[in-house]
């Protein structure tokens, strides 16, 4: 598959382009600036696995969202607490990598930190 993934965050929303296509699908947000599950508020790092899961940093919602293919909402996987700056909390999540064993690396921008989570 040769698509790119645009976390297009002023539209609270995550893009897929296709190959050779004119326009672009949603694959995530895209129900305008939010918290409910349909929602995104500033995406910013996304990573989509194999089966086409998209997981994506909802920066000012603080949390971690996964949206799987075709999906029309997402669900919450990491949860920000409300933001902060306790280990159980995220300050804008920007940038997200999940390594061979499936832990999950969070880039927490305003805690200046990078958060390991395993969400298996």
């Amino acid at each position: 598959d040769h698509s790119v993934y645009v976390s297009d965050n002023e539209n609270h929303r995550v893009m897929k382009w296709e190959d050779g296509a004119k326009q672009g699908i949603v694959v995530a947000g895209g129900q305008g600036k939010g918290n409910s599950l349909t929602q995104l508020n500033e995406p910013q790092g996304v990573v989509v696995d194999q089966l086409g899961t998209v997981y994506v940093t909802d920066c000012w919602n603080h949390r971690i969202m996964r949206w799987p293919k075709g999906a029309t909402q997402g669900s919450v996987i990491v949860d920000g607490n409300g933001y902060g700056a306790q280990s159980n909390q995220l300050y804008c999540p920007v940038g997200l990598s999940f390594d061979r064993h499936g832990n999950l690396y969070v880039a927490d921008y305003y805690n200046n930190r990078v958060q390991k989570f395993d969400i298996v």
